[in-house]
């Protein structure tokens, strides 16, 4: 192999792995927002059905105060 393609190919190899590196890099910030997206997913569907509780028992009241 020429010297000129073996530097051809370092070259390429090197691209490649900082490339690798980077796209690593963009995988943890990804990850780490998808991990707080999902965590606020869940605080708002807690929150969600402690409104949907509150309202029912709201109607419940509601009906009962209706019938009297």
């Amino acid at each position: 192999m020429s010297e000129d393609r073996f530097q051809t190919l370092s070259e390429k190899v090197d691209d490649l792995i900082d490339l690798c590196a980077d796209m690593k890099r963009e995988n943890q910030i990804l990850k780490a927002g998808e991990n707080s997206w999902q965590s606020e997913r869940k605080q708002l569907m807690n929150k969600n059905k402690d409104a949907k509780s509150k309202l029912e028992s709201i109607l419940v009241r509601l009906k009962a105060m209706d019938q009297s």
